[in-house]
Parts: C-alpha cells; structure tokens; sequence
C-alpha cells in the first residue's frame, strides 16, 4: 500500500522545486537583520498614507528594545503584544526579540477574562496594548498578573487619513500609569543594538489556541520553526522583494505572524496594513497599493468580492491568492476565479504548525473529492510528512479516513507550561491535528469532518465548552449546549442551546447581548434557540451530537 513514507505528493510538487529545504537563518532577528542589510531603503510597511522603510523599522525596534531593557526587562521574559494591524505591532515584536524576549500574541477582540487568562498564562511581564483597549479592558485586568510595564499606543498614530470608517470613535488618550511608546523610542534613538544570542529552540513567540479541553494553551513557535516556515512561504510560491504583501490576517493569528509579518522580514516585501479588515477600506488599499500576494479566510475574499463597485481591474494586481483556517467551497473559488481572473489556492495549517503543513502549488489545479465534494487542502510541503492514522494508532490505507497527524519542522516545540498537554498531542515531535480526513493516491489531503466539538468560524476556533461556561453565569441559565452551524459567510456560526431555571425569563436577544459581552466577537452565539430541556445520556451527560443531528 502507498503509505506517507512514500511520499506520494512529491510528484505533484512544480517542476524545479525542491523536495525539502535547508534554512538559512539560525532565528528569525536574523532573518530580518540580513535584510536590513540588504535593502535598508527597501519600503517595509505601509500604512495609509504612512510608509516605513526597513532602516525605519530596524532603528525603531532597536530603540524600543532598549526602551524595554531600560525598564527592567530581561532576557527570556515575556511580552504581551495586544494590538490591531498596525506598524506598532511589528516595531514590538522585533523589540523583543532584539532584547532576547519572547512576545506573546493576543487578540484584540479579547476582553477581560479572555486577557487576564493568556497574561497569567504566559507569565508576561510587559504589555503593549491600545490606549482605547487599556481603557476598556486591560487596565482593570493588570493590578492581578505579572505585568510590570504597560506600554500604550494609538492606531491614529503615524498615519494621517483618519479614516471614518475605522477610526470614527478613536481618539487619543494617555492614561495614568504607562509608557508611551512612540515617547519612548523616541526617547532611546540612536540606541545600538543589545546583544542577544537567540537559537533555533528559542521561542519566539507564544500563540494562544484551544485544545481538547477547551482551555487555552500557549503554542511555543521556535526561531527555528519560524525561519523554516517563512521559507517555505518563500519557495512554495516562488515569492521575491518586489511582492507587495496584503495584510488581510490578523497579525496575533499565526497567518497573519507568518504569512504577513515574517515573509515580509524574510524577502524583504513591503507590507500593506489598514488597521483591521473592513471590506471597502481594504478595497481602497488595494487599488492605492496594489498587493501581489495575500493569505486570508475565505471569507475575506467573498466579502471583497460582494464590495459595490469591486472590478476585475481592482484586483488584477493579486495574482498570488492562498486561503486558509476555513473551508473554502469549490463553487466559491470557481466563481472568485471566472469573475476576477485568479485562483485562490488552498492552504492549511494550524497555529501548532507555525502556519502551512500543506498547501496546492502555485497555479496548480486543485481536486475536488467526488464523494464529499471537498476541495483538497494541498499536498504536505518541503520536509514534511503527514499520515492518516485510524483509530488504532495504525496508518490508514489510501482513500481510508482517520486523524491528520503531521511531522516536520515546523510542528511546534509544545505547549508553555503544559507537559501533559504536550505528550497528549505532540508525543515524539508529531502533532496529532483533531482534523479528520485522508489522502488520495496522488498524496492530496482532504478534510472531511472534525475529530472535536471546536467550531470553527471564519477560520478562528471556537471551543463549546468556553461559550457555555459564559451561558451558565446568566442568571436564567438552566442548562446550556453549544454546537457549530452551518453558515454561507463564516462556514461555521455558533449556535446555542439553553434551558432557563423555573421562574425566570430571558429572551434569546438577551442571551447573546450578555454574551457579546464576555466574549470576542467570533466566539458569542449568533443564534439561541430555548428549549424546555436538553438531551443528556443516562449519566446525564448533554448530547451535542443530537442537537446537531437535529
């Protein structure tokens, strides 16, 4: 039988590229800093009417490093970056690692409970965060963690535009108690550079992602897995210096840190930010920039698409599409590809492989599974193996479905602080996914169903668990049951199940306004349907599987 050590898909590979490749670079500073320079007047962002050189982000970095170092931050620590797309995101990541720091990568859609968790988690003793996001939510969060420093800044700063549409309700505000950041590079200009030994096995930084038991774990990406994966980038897709990268992930996703951030560290490739994704402002800043190459949820590219007044032209300049953290239906990409002329090719990856472990080919036609009507999710890329192993820890044959199990350099070194965790879901350095599916002959992968409960909306995931432990602190909660639904835009809504105790009353409108909340905005419940009770086995254990079979 045709097993992953055969290595089937080497045969759907491009002609000239290579089966496996060897890194360059020990760590990712030095991945940049040999693009500094190389091209220190090469444009590295641009953000608005903004633009940054890589000198510009180099010397920028460097001060805030110094910044830091001055506060009391020391080799090892933790940085908490809580920031949206823009320049100040990317000027602190270097920094901590040029002062031989780890930053760890929080959402901006977080809120209270969501933040105190990852900065207790993740032991970070610095945060860098929006003054209108200290305001709102950190600040009431940071007298119970480690943090030390809190350092703010403002999405209206280096750019003039103040575009309505994102900024209408932004003003700038400092607040009590922290650091300015531009105040304080400006205040270290000049500074040289720490010296700082980092080494492949070095973390770089710390992605949070749920697990089997919904609690959220601090994904350890190396130096090393991230040097190897921004060449793998590179090489898969034939990328160079002259690539405008569009900035359509989130940077705190490992898309968006590896995709968009490092990529550009790497070639070096200008950078194109907008703060956060918003339809037509993004539109405006592909017809003002004109991006070569993007990664995004699919439904980033259908929102564009439904955009009044989008043209082919508008996006002709675009012509390296990849999609990932979603499914991406065939009929999607074929009507994308006969309305604006390019193909949106499949790629996939999770935050514990550092971004890809699989992707199709540039410009390679993409199969669709006869059977499920599933659009392949790639082939496994340079240095890679993945096998399909059943239920009995065997190896599946060709055409047989079990769980994705992926081995390579990219696959992360564990979980912070989770040994357990770790040897449960990466024992010997193989990441067992929780995504079920199998392999055709060819070596293409599909993914047909989940091997967990996690919903996955717009290609960010969701645990049930954690939405219905906000359900049961509503007054009226009786029970609760959280499914993922189907959903045309985001591919899986969440929709929940709730049974309210005698003598109370809550509308479903209710239910989710108390969710919103409590929760970022792609982990509340869409939907509440109340029910007099829910299904439960004879141990009294809540069936999802009946609700979803409902």
């Amino acid at each position: 039988m045709t097993t992953a050590a055969d290595r089937p898909w080497l045969r759907s590979y491009r002609a000239g590229t290579p089966t496996d490749i060897t890194p360059e670079f020990t760590n990712a500073l030095d991945m940049f800093r040999a693009a500094a320079q190389r091209k220190p007047e090469h444009i590295a962002i641009k953000y608005f009417d903004a633009t940054l050189t890589v000198a510009d982000l180099d010397a920028q970095s460097t001060a805030f490093a110094a910044g830091l170092l001055s506060n009391g931050f020391r080799a090892g620590d933790r940085l908490a970056v809580y920031l949206q797309n823009i320049p100040q995101f990317l000027i602190a990541m270097l920094g901590t690692w040029k002062a031989g720091g780890v930053m760890v990568s929080v959402n901006p859609m977080n809120r209270q409970r969501e933040l105190d968790y990852m900065l207790k988690d993740s032991g970070a003793t610095v945060l860098v965060c929006l003054e209108s996001l200290y305001g709102q939510v950190a600040r009431e969060v940071i007298p119970g963690t480690a943090v030390r420093t809190v350092i703010t800044t403002s999405e209206l700063e280096y750019q003039t535009r103040n575009d309505a549409r994102l900024f209408k309700d932004v003003h700038r505000e400092r607040h009590d108690g922290t650091i300015d950041m531009l105040g304080l590079i400006e205040a270290h200009r000049g500074a040289t550079n720490p010296a700082v030994s980092l080494a492949p096995s070095d973390v770089a930084f710390l992605t949070y992602t749920s697990g089997t038991t919904g609690v959220p774990k601090g994904a350890m990406n190396t130096h090393g897995n991230v040097v190897f994966n921004s060449q793998a980038y590179r090489d898969w897709i034939s990328l160079t210096s002259d690539e405008v990268v569009l900035g359509v992930a989130p940077l705190f996703h490992i898309t968006g840190l590896i995709a968009h951030i490092t990529i550009s560290f790497l070639l070096p490739a200008t950078l194109v930010l907008a703060y956060r994704f918003e339809p037509n402002v993004m539109l405006d800043a592909i017809r003002e920039h004109r991006p070569t190459f993007t990664v995004g949820a699919i439904t980033v590219f259908i929102a564009l698409s439904n955009t009044p007044g989008v043209t082919p032209e508008d996006l002709a300049s675009l012509h390296k599409i990849y999609s990932g953290g979603a499914p991406i239906a065939p009929a999607i990409a074929d009507a994308f590809k006969q309305r604006f002329g390019h193909q949106i090719h499949n790629i996939y990856g999770l935050t514990e492989t550092t971004s890809p472990s699989h992707g199709v080919p540039l410009y390679a036609e993409t199969p669709v599974d006869p059977t499920s009507g599933a659009l392949s999710v790639g082939v496994p890329i340079f240095n890679t193996v993945v096998r399909i192993i059943g239920e009995d820890g065997q190896e599946m044959p060709t055409g047989e479905i079990g769980e994705i199990v992926t081995e390579g350099p990219q696959v992360v070194a564990g979980y912070w602080n989770k040994p357990e965790e770790t040897q449960k879901s990466i024992p010997n350095g193989r990441l067992y996914t929780g995504d079920v599916g199998f392999m055709d002959a060819n070596g293409w992968f599909y993914i047909v169903d989940r091997k967990k409960d996690m919903i996955n909306a717009s290609g960010y995931k969701v645990w049930p668990r954690e939405v219905e432990d906000v359900l049961y602190g509503h007054a009226s909660v009786r029970e609760a049951a959280v499914i993922g639904v189907p959903d045309e835009y985001r591919g899986e809504s969440v929709k929940a199940f709730v049974s309210l105790k005698p003598g109370t009353t809550a509308t479903p409108e209710e239910i989710i306004a108390f969710c919103k909340e409590r929760m970022a905005a792609y982990k509340y419940p869409r939907q509440v349907e109340i029910v007099d009770e829910l299904p439960k086995t004879t141990t009294g254990k809540i069936l999802r599987r009946e609700l979803r079979d409902k």
